[in-house]
């Protein structure tokens, strides 16, 4: 590995820009504390430049006034304690689907990783837009189209694919690996979705008269945008294109990283039988044999530390997405000049021995001895990054992984199929996949059958 070999830091030369990578905690520790503010800003891919709506978005923007904005747009108007608990309906009425569908196919092959995935989409968009639809052709202006999985997957990768226009910008104009056009194609299908989506509520507004506006008790984040867009604030400034943007970062970003976790915990537990069995017995104290309520999370303590285990060993981001100093600066005594692409491999810090004892090794009993978070202030372990560049969508995945983790355990017990080849190899990209899907058998394991109904 690259981070043993060379140390805590080194640098790469690709095409006309340098890339700085860091390995280690202290020097993590530098640059998202210490030169917070000077490394808070973005050099996009012109893959995810294209994806973003032209950088209008959170994840690719600089740190500036428009990024502040939005990301204070997001954390009230979205994933706030208040807003998460006025979805709690949303988030019970996917997961008790999902369970209702396994329990319709007990005893087949079931793609652990499609089956979280339609989950997260609908409660997303359930938040989004006020429904949830991974179905149909798309052509409803609420479905998002059973082939969005694939595009989703495609723009991911296409965001992390080495492409010459990056590294040679005079080439950019020509486009010689067709990444651009190729992520051209895939925005024009979402955007078509979020075209349908927004076009539809202005005209369902414009329809309405005021009574009837008041009488809307929970608005959905697409109305609450709208609304904000037609405010004279010059401070928030929104318009189209932006909403699009930020609608891309939130179902990008919620629903693949949940559903890769999902599926890296479950081929965990599956390689461990004695994991299954602490997890389904820790659950049926906390539960009984009833229904997973999400009042029982927050008791979960030894599946939240497999969860936790599971994030160290197959970090889904390992190289964060990158910082670039907007002013020559010092890190581990190296001079990183201005406009410098600087990643952080996380997934080496959530190996180094220095850091982890067996850190080769499956053990989530380490995440129950000192108190753990996903918070970014222990530079040991932090799976979202850590600085004012953290994901803010922690609140909401943290809560959807366990659930759905939960309910899945607790409901059925789980083998893989006879002639199926385990292993554990990920591929690597912008997110860390599992390079072979896993598929698992269910087996009921409520013994009252109505538990699987709702």
């Amino acid at each position: 590995m690259m981070a043993h070999r060379y140390g805590p830091i080194f640098s790469l030369r690709l095409g006309s820009k340098l890339h700085i990578v860091v390995n280690s905690m202290d020097l993590v520790k530098v640059v998202t504390r210490d030169l917070d503010q000077t490394m808070a800003n973005r050099s996009p891919p012109l893959a995810a430049l294209t994806m973003s709506y032209g950088g209008n978005d959170i994840a690719w923007s600089n740190s500036d006034t428009h990024w502040r904005n939005m990301r204070k747009i997001l954390a009230i108007q979205l994933i706030s304690d208040k807003n998460l608990k006025a979805c709690q309906t949303f988030r019970t009425y996917e997961v008790r689907r999902l369970v209702k569908e396994v329990y319709s196919k007990l005893g087949t092959r079931i793609d652990i990783n499609e089956i979280a995935f339609k989950t997260e989409v609908n409660v997303v968009t359930s938040m989004l837009w006020g429904c949830s639809k991974l179905s149909g052709d798309g052509n409803d202006s609420s479905s998002i189209g059973d082939g969005f999985r694939e595009v989703e997957f495609k723009i991911v990768e296409l965001m992390t694919a080495p492409n010459i226009s990056d590294f040679l910008p005079l080439l950019s104009p020509f486009d010689l690996q067709g990444r651009q056009r190729e992520m051209q194609r895939q925005l024009e299908y979402v955007d078509r979705i979020f075209e349908n989506i927004i076009q539809g509520r202005i005209e369902a507004n414009s329809s309405k008269n005021e009574g009837e506006a008041e009488e809307d008790r929970r608005k959905d984040f697409v109305q609450v945008l709208l609304e904000l867009k037609e405010q004279k604030d010059a401070s928030i400034s929104l318009d189209i294109i932006k909403i699009k943007a930020l609608l891309m970062d939130i179902v990008l970003a919620a629903t693949d990283t949940t559903s890769t976790m999902v599926e890296w915990v479950m081929s965990e537990i599956l390689n461990n039988p004695g994991l299954m069995r602490k997890v389904q017995d820790e659950l049926t104290e906390v539960t009984g044999m009833n229904v997973i309520q999400e009042s029982h999370l927050p008791k979960l303590k030894y599946l939240d530390a497999v969860i936790k285990e599971t994030f160290r060993v197959h970090t889904p981001v390992p190289l964060l997405l990158h910082r670039c100093p907007d002013e020559s600066c010092i890190v581990g005594g190296y001079t990183i000049p201005k406009g410098t692409i600087v990643y952080i491999n996380v997934w080496a810090i959530h190996r180094d021995p220095k850091n982890w004892t067996d850190p080769l090794e499956f053990k989530p009993e380490r995440f129950l001895i000192d108190k753990w978070d996903y918070h970014g202030n222990n530079f040991k372990f932090f799976p979202f990054g850590s600085g004012r560049r953290i994901c803010p969508g922690i609140p909401l995945g943290e809560k959807m992984l366990m659930y759905i983790l939960a309910s899945l355990l607790h409901s059925f017990d789980w083998s893989l199929p006879e002639d199926e080849v385990f292993e554990l190899s990920d591929k690597f990209g912008l997110v860390a996949k599992k390079r072979k899907p896993l598929i698992a058998i269910p087996s009921q394991r409520l013994s009252d059958a109505s538990l699987y109904s709702f």
